[in-house]
């Protein structure tokens, strides 16, 4: 017997449906990142203002209501590799849940929150102000003065 040759329009077929099969699963990193939006007021200006992410094109100051909010400048800093998300791959780590800002010391420069610890926390630290410090502890934290415990 001898055997016959695939013709090309069956070969192109089996690769065309292997693609369809394996393209949803070889996703680049950046499209596998929730950017989120472009609501912050600092979107379109060329920094990173969430504050999920660390790196040479991040914004001196960041603030938890930027998370998710700043999508095209973090995206595009991203993809040009000046910034990552935190925790991922020999960053610092610790995500971005500073919790709020209703501690009475909320805002005085220094963190409050037990879940930290460095040259920048308060001498005092309270059971009460866990995750109740958010500015003071998530800009000590991205200056590198404290981190998680």
């Amino acid at each position: 017997m001898i055997p016959r040759k695939k013709s090309l329009k069956s070969r192109f077929g089996k690769i065309a449906l292997a693609l369809i099969v394996v393209a949803p699963f070889s996703l680049t990193p950046a499209m596998a990142i929730n950017f989120g939006n472009n609501t912050s007021e600092w979107a379109y200006d060329g920094e990173c203002d969430d504050p999920r992410f660390i790196g040479q094109g991040m914004a001196e100051i960041l603030l938890e209501e930027d998370a998710f909010a700043d999508a095209s400048d973090c995206k595009s800093l991203y993809n040009k590799g000046a910034i990552v998300l935190r925790g991922s791959g020999g960053t610092k780590t610790g995500g971005s849940r500073f919790g709020d800002n209703s501690s009475r010391w909320a805002n005085d420069g220094e963190c409050d929150d037990p879940r930290f610890y460095g040259s920048g926390m308060a001498e005092t630290l309270l059971d009460e102000d866990l995750g109740r410090d958010a500015n003071d502890c998530m800009a000590l934290y991205n200056s590198g003065q404290i981190d998680w415990r």
